[in-house]
């Protein structure tokens, strides 16, 4: 079954809940004669995929898929051997085998192929991609994912690979903190900022979802929603759709219940993980018949809290505190006290810091070498 995040994602530009400002400037970017390079940026969970998908749909016409070509800097920052695979994924033109020299036949035919359940070009027109009207002619778009994590020699590289491929290709690049790329590549891309969304906002869309799906939530279940998800549109609607395929949206204290029991349980094995000394746990799984070194451990555990279930750092700061000082983990006084001075450190740096993953980890390793003492 679809989840929700996929199924309820927006498909016009006028469906975004963004204001009419960025609505025009992506429709702009995305039908001109000579579309630029994007850079998106804003928090988890505001639509920067979404938007990422549409500019190409829009760009590339129904075939956009099989000519956009995406790697995650994050995913890539953590693998052994990351500047060779970031190579293999883009290297300048010439090699026959690189994602520079790939091209599809597909989207040189202006004729639109017919996919199915297409649904249709965000703008509400098709972009020509065609020479004969002036445009520029297109024939892929490359998605640099979490490019803030891409680090200056990848950077430098992709630099001259944007001045190199610009008469057939685009880039896109989405990041929580545009400050970490270099200027050469900012001062290439138009950049589109997404911030967090007002609760009302969020209450209004999960009022039409609910209304979509013949939901009756409970008064007040729409707005604790909103609350909770902290202008994160992504979080909103899977706690929404979870709590749907639950049965729990007729009574509020369901939510409160809900959060609480997942929090606790994870939390509490991210801790017993650092205490066991496996802060960083390295395994080879076999993934799509390849084996694939995965990151396990405490940090395996934080970092899907953080991704896949869009807890924030503060969030996750708190419920560290409230396991600790409700004495689940029955720690003597000694270690309780200096993990506790270690976590209130960790929660000033997690206020100040644009990258709050790095001081959950310091805590962590913390934790590991108290509990080894």
């Amino acid at each position: 079954m679809t989840s929700w995040l996929e199924s309820k994602a927006p498909t016009r530009f006028e469906h975004l809940l963004v204001p009419d400002a960025i609505k025009d400037t992506l429709s702009t970017a995305s039908t001109g004669t000579n579309p630029p390079h994007l850079l998106l940026s804003g928090p988890s969970g505001v639509g920067k995929t979404a938007v990422m998908r549409m500019i190409a749909r829009q760009l590339l016409g129904p075939g956009w898929q099989s000519t956009t070509h995406t790697l995650n800097a994050k995913d890539l920052s953590r693998m052994p051997g990351a500047m060779k695979i970031f190579e293999e994924f883009i290297r300048p033109s010439g090699s026959s085998n690189s994602l520079a020299g790939l091209t599809s036949l597909d989207i040189f035919t202006d004729s639109l192929a017919e996919v199915p359940n297409d649904p249709g070009p965000p703008s509400g027109q098709e972009t020509f991609n065609s020479n004969s009207d002036g445009r520029i002619k297109l024939s892929r778009i490359i998605v640099i994912e979490d490019a803030d994590y891409l680090g200056n020699l990848r950077q430098a590289y992709l630099r001259r690979m944007m001045e190199q491929s610009s008469l057939t290709s685009r880039f896109i690049f989405t990041t929580t903190t545009p400050s970490r790329l270099i200027e050469a590549l900012r001062s290439r891309v138009q950049h589109v900022r997404l911030s967090r969304y007002d609760r009302p906002v969020i209450e209004n869309h999960l009022t039409l979802i609910s209304q979509q799906e013949g939901l009756e939530p409970a008064r007040g279940v729409i707005g604790d929603i909103a609350h909770v998800s902290e202008g994160n549109i992504r979080k909103a609607i899977f706690i929404l759709e979870i709590m749907s395929k639950r049965d729990l949206l007729g009574n509020r204290k369901n939510l409160q219940s809900l959060i609480s029991s997942i929090k606790v349980r994870e939390i509490q094995q991210v801790l017993e993980e650092a205490m066991r000394g496996r802060v960083h746990d390295w395994r080879w799984e076999k993934t799509n018949g390849r084996n694939v070194r995965t990151l396990k451990g405490a940090m395996g555990l934080l970092d899907q809290l953080m991704e896949k279930q869009n807890f924030e750092a503060e969030d996750i700061v708190n419920q560290f505190h409230k396991l600790l000082t409700e004495g689940r983990m029955n720690l003597d006084d000694v270690l309780l006290s200096k993990v506790m001075i270690s976590l209130a450190r960790c929660e000033v740096s997690v206020f100040r810091t644009s990258q709050p993953r790095i001081e959950l980890e310091r805590f962590l390793l913390d934790v590991a070498k108290h509990s080894a003492a």
